[in-house]
């Protein structure tokens, strides 16, 4: 039998060194996924390139009122207990409506915002995209819906520097997730799409229009079983 050649032997290694990064990414993001389980994510690359600085105050969703995730469902993500982490026809019509111009609308689940906050990094691109679909499918699986939720209303911006629904209560409204009504809940949801450019305090224009709408279909989530999930 003919030994291997060295040329041969160097082609393994160069193959081999793709492989073991690749064994090592899913080894680390099954890891990193299963300690957030049960661990607060400490901090997002979100909030550490935030040169206004970080606020945040991590809350449990026993501890925030059940209409803030709610306003959440009613203003990113209407089928969030029923699907798998991908809305397709949302996804759809986000392609449609981009392709014909105007403002750039997103069709991402709140499953998605969330495994994007957590583990990568803000921006498009194939890369971001394809990995922002990978840890969906890992905390879908190995999350669930209620604990997706806690994370999103913990480490999703509120503010300028403000992270999370109980920093963003208190900075609007000088008081905890817990206590917030109707029309405030549906005012921080609706400031989630920019939170740079929209503030739940004196809401003007399309932000407080936005926000009333969302704090009026808080009853219809409520009615029709949209946050089953979560209860």
């Amino acid at each position: 039998m003919t030994a291997p050649t060295q040329s041969h032997r160097r082609r393994s290694r160069w193959i081999m060194i793709p492989i073991k990064l690749l064994v090592s990414f899913i080894a680390l993001s099954l890891l990193m996924v299963a300690i957030y389980r049960f661990v607060p994510p400490p901090v997002t690359l979100t909030m550490l390139f935030d040169p206004n600085g970080i606020t945040k105050d991590w809350t449990s969703l026993d501890d925030i009122d059940p209409d803030m995730a709610r306003a959440a469902i009613a203003g990113e993500d209407g089928k969030f207990c029923s699907h798998h982490g991908f809305d397709v026809d949302a996804i759809a019509k986000a392609a449609i409506h981009n392709a014909s111009g105007g403002r750039i609308r997103g069709g991402s689940t709140i499953s998605q915002q969330t495994a994007k906050n957590v583990f990568l990094w803000q921006g498009g691109g194939f890369v971001r995209k394809g990995l922002e679909a990978w840890f969906t499918v890992l905390i879908e699986a190995m999350w669930g819906k209620r604990r997706i939720m806690e994370v999103y209303l913990n480490v999703a911006e509120t503010g300028i520097g403000t992270y999370g629904v109980q920093a963003g209560a208190i900075r609007y409204f000088h008081h905890g997730a817990g206590k917030l009504s109707k029309a405030e809940a549906g005012r921080i949801a609706a400031v989630l799409p920019l939170p740079k450019k929209r503030a739940a305090v004196a809401p003007s224009g399309f932000t407080r229009r936005y926000g009333n709408t969302i704090a009026a279909r808080i009853g219809v989530v409520q009615r029709d079983g949209l946050d089953s999930c979560l209860r």
